[in-house]
């Protein structure tokens, strides 16, 4: 008779086998699912991150192109300022420079007539005239214009020589100051009268041949009272004053 023969090992059911193999499998399952959940979350994470940074790059872009535009307005804004403030200096100097030309001009001494001819001059001899010679001859057409070689008041005006004789025959005689008086006489018409004022270059009367005198000219004197006899050489005068004569 055989001896039953026990086995050390517990023997496990069909259905336990099976149960565990379905847990194991089940844990399997959830472990993967974890991880694809994972996996799907950081790619979102990543496209939504390369998103934000790429409107960032944009915006960036925009704020930089808008930073530039002003910066280019700003410059043609400063440049038109400074163009202005340019002209207005340039104007303002101009204003300046016309100033002080009319503020000379004024100051001046002129020629009394243009396109001459020096004739007769001062203290020369000669049988039209009782002593010497008391002034300097223009020798210019009748009608020329008569200017006043620099301002001043007329204080004599008219035929007779102004009340200085009928030899110079109309004539006109202007103050300057500093006793300084320049006459003129010979003329054809006299455009001014006793207490005008008379700027320097403005006309004053036309040249002719009236009085003691062989031709058309304009006979010019500078005076150190507005009487005759008190004549000084007018071109030497003048030059003193940088007139070229």
């Amino acid at each position: 008779m055989f001896e039953r023969v026990t086995s050390r090992f517990p023997r496990t059911s069909a259905p336990r086998t099976r149960a565990a193999v379905l847990a194991a499998g089940l844990g399997t399952s959830v472990v993967l699912g974890a991880g694809v959940a994972v996996a799907v979350d950081s790619t979102a994470a990543s496209g939504a991150a390369g998103a934000v940074q790429a409107q960032a790059a944009a915006q960036a872009k925009v704020a930089e192109a808008q930073a530039k535009a002003v910066e280019a307005q700003a410059a043609k804004a400063q440049k038109a300022a400074e163009a202005k403030k340019a002209a207005a200096a340039k104007a303002a100097q101009a204003k300046k420079a016309a100033k002080a030309v009319a503020k000379k001009k004024a100051a001046s001494w002129i020629d009394p007539v243009e396109s001459y001819k020096l004739s007769a001059s001062f203290a020369q001899n000669g049988g039209m005239w009782a002593h010497k010679h008391s002034g300097q001859d223009y020798a210019v057409p009748t009608g020329t214009p008569v200017v006043a070689a620099h301002g001043g008041t007329v204080v004599k005006a008219g035929g007779n020589g102004a009340g200085d004789g009928p030899a110079y025959g109309n004539a006109v005689v202007i103050k300057h100051g500093n006793k300084t008086y320049s006459q003129y006489a010979h003329l054809s018409s006299v455009n001014v009268k006793v207490g005008q004022v008379v700027k320097t270059g403005q006309k004053i009367a036309l040249s002719g041949n009236t009085g003691n005198s062989s031709g058309p000219h304009l006979h010019f004197e500078i005076r150190s009272t507005p009487n005759y006899g008190s004549a000084v050489d007018p071109v030497k005068f003048l030059r003193g004053k940088g007139v070229t004569v």
